[in-house]
């Protein structure tokens, strides 16, 4: 597949339903991590086109929340239909633009529609509750209200689906939206701001301002009309933004990645748990939140899954996305094979034993992307730097333990709390792993990717602050609660004093 898919060569913001040049002519390429060419050029906008994007909002939020929300899922539906007639091309230009293998792309694009069906569902629920009131005469209810304009900033590595989790929730409840995509992959979502015009979405619900966080990002969690930034990066990134909102009163919402762990106990089906560790390690190039970067085997069966895991990563066809032969796609770019050498180089360091890979893929049909090969190390302890940190590639460390409590420990023992897994054919061990692991998804006999959309996405300690994407619990970023009491009794009834 060609560069001709590419219809623009340069992008402009899509404000107030408008393309609008940046108000400062600055520019970055958008390069294919797989073979180094370039795509388009992405403005790189400042806190002027900011500000213009959000006086916008404003204006459209207050007529966009007295629409019906049943009216509003309708949009959200149209949105989910186009979506799906044009899968195979926003799959196409995903992996252009992302490196991820075509497949993924897919399955990517496919999480997009089915969350633009569920949260539309979401217009004929956001519920609230009733309850009864202490007074008599007296009626006591709490509904969901839109909090307003609301940011969010999206990551490279999930350019549509993390956008669909964020931005779904926020329009079905009535809110009106200013986006920041990542500038390494901003296709995606001037795709979906066609899809949202087509559709019918009205001018100013949601715009899209492309550029730099240091300058659109800050922008945004600065503006005193943005109630609620949500955001999906780095951990560093994410506290600087915490901080920020925190003075300002602001609502935020982080989800800031992982370090997770599969576990294969010594009853484990032994195919399946090196299926599901190949899988959530090597997928997308180890380049997930939820991708698995360590196994923690039980010392019984340490060598056999070496071998199985070895055997197994030899066939890994690793190329460009749009092959259809391919199983592993590029880094996005150089700055992350960079990272991801730097790690090599402190395990072996730290004493961990290299098994398979640790080096980059620069010759022949690799020379002009991308690539790492996948790694394997082992004899790694729980205490080593790359059993700790966050490497974001196709680099999985192996860490023998004794039992399921000392397996759980060194799970829990990390700053990250996303995403887990256990391999086992024990019910109980299945229970106790459950209710110990603590990260916000647990998967058993599976690996660490796959979440489900209706489901909530998001974790404990340094991967976030409490909220969540995806789910109804998604809602709980985009509303404010309010209590309403309605006393029909015709006098005056206080509340405590005049309970008898």
């Amino acid at each position: 597949m060609s560069n001709a898919l590419v219809t623009e060569k340069k992008l402009s913001n899509f404000i107030n339903g408008e393309w609008v040049a940046s108000n400062h002519e600055r520019f970055a390429p958008v390069i294919n991590p797989a073979n180094g060419e370039k795509l388009l050029d992405v403005p790189l906008s400042t806190k002027d086109d900011v500000d213009q994007a959000v006086e916008a909002a404003k204006v459209a939020q207050k007529e966009w929340a007295l629409v019906p929300a049943p009216q509003r899922a309708e949009v959200l539906f149209r949105i989910g239909y186009i979506m799906k007639e044009r899968k195979e091309h926003l799959s196409q230009l995903l992996t252009m633009e992302n490196g991820k293998v075509i497949e993924e792309a897919r399955g990517e694009v496919q999480e997009g529609i089915d969350m633009a069906f569920y949260m539309a569902g979401e217009g004929r629920r956001l519920f609230g509750h009733t309850t009864p009131a202490e007074l008599k005469d007296k009626f006591a209810m709490s509904q969901r209200a839109p909090v307003g304009v609301v940011g969010i900033i999206t990551p490279w590595n999930f350019p549509i689906a993390i956008a669909t989790w964020k931005s779904f929730p926020a329009i079905v409840a009535g809110n009106a939206v200013i986006w920041k995509p990542a500038t390494e992959t901003p296709m995606m979502a001037y795709e979906m701001a066609k899809i949202f015009e087509e559709a019918g979405l009205p001018k100013g619900v949601v715009n899209v301002v492309f550029g730099a966080g240091s300058e659109v990002g800050d922008a945004m969690v600065e503006h005193p009309d943005i109630r609620v930034i949500s955001f999906t990066g780095s951990n560093d990134t994410g506290r600087q933004i915490a901080g920020k909102c925190g003075q300002l009163l602001k609502k935020v919402s982080l989800e800031m990645g992982g370090k997770n762990a599969v576990i294969v106990m010594e009853d484990a089906d032994l195919e399946l748990a090196v299926q599901g560790i190949l899988w959530s390690a090597f997928g997308t190039s180890g380049q997930r939140c939820t991708a698995c970067s360590r196994v923690i085997v039980h010392e019984s069966l340490k060598e056999r899954l070496e071998e199985r895991l070895l055997a197994e990563m030899e066939k890994i066809t690793i190329g460009d996305g749009l092959d259809e032969n391919n199983k592993m796609g590029p880094i996005i770019n150089e700055a992350g094979l960079r990272k991801i050498e730097k790690y090599i180089q402190i395990g072996k360091t730290e004493g961990a034993r290299l098994l398979a890979g640790g080096y980059a893929l620069d010759e022949g049909d690799f020379s002009k992307g991308h690539y790492f090969a996948p790694t394997l190390f082992t004899d790694v302890t729980a205490d080593m730097r790359i059993a700790v940190e966050e490497i974001f590639g196709p680099v999985l460390s192996i860490i023998p333990v004794k039992s399921l409590d000392e397996a759980i420990a060194v799970n829990n023992d990390v700053s990250f709390g996303l995403s887990s897994s256990i391999f086992t054919q024990d019910i109980n061990n299945v229970f106790k792993a459950q209710r110990d692991l603590d990260t916000g998804i647990v998967y058993v006999n599976a690996g660490t990717t796959g979440a489900e959309i209706h489901l909530p996405f998001g974790g404990t300690k340094g991967t976030g602050n409490g909220h969540r994407d995806s789910g109804q619990a998604a809602l709980d970023v985009f509303t404010e609660w309010k209590a309403v009491y309605v006393d029909f009794s015709g006098k005056l009834q206080r509340a405590q004093i005049d309970v008898e």
